[in-house]
């Protein structure tokens, strides 16, 4: 398993996945996804929950980019931007880190 640091610098090489204290899941009561962490939790909208899905701490953020801008056949430059944003923004507040060591 790769190990984690805390701090992260969101850029298209990074590798971002959840911390090992968060859990993904869909939650019933409200009827949406939700991020779990100890004491908190976060109901992301249906697009940044589409890019989580692939935060899986061996894709780099230019191949989640890559796949969106190909199943949306949207301009790539558009996307990198808002989802280097969004990925930046939630690893500030805890919900993501870097996947560290080599990606399999």
């Amino acid at each position: 398993m790769a190990a984690v640091r805390q701090r992260m610098t969101v850029s298209e090489t990074s590798r971002p996945m959840l911390p090992r204290h968060a859990k993904m899941r869909f939650d019933d009561a409200r009827q949406r996804w939700v991020i779990l962490v100890p004491e908190r939790v976060l109901a992301p909208d249906d697009t940044a929950v589409e890019v989580l899905q692939l935060c899986d701490g061996e894709s780099t953020v230019a191949q989640v980019v890559d796949v969106l801008a190909a199943k949306y056949a949207a301009e790539r430059t558009a996307i990198t931007e808002d989802v280097i944003a969004m990925l930046g923004d939630l690893a500030d507040k805890g919900f993501l880190v870097e996947a560290q060591g080599k990606a399999s």
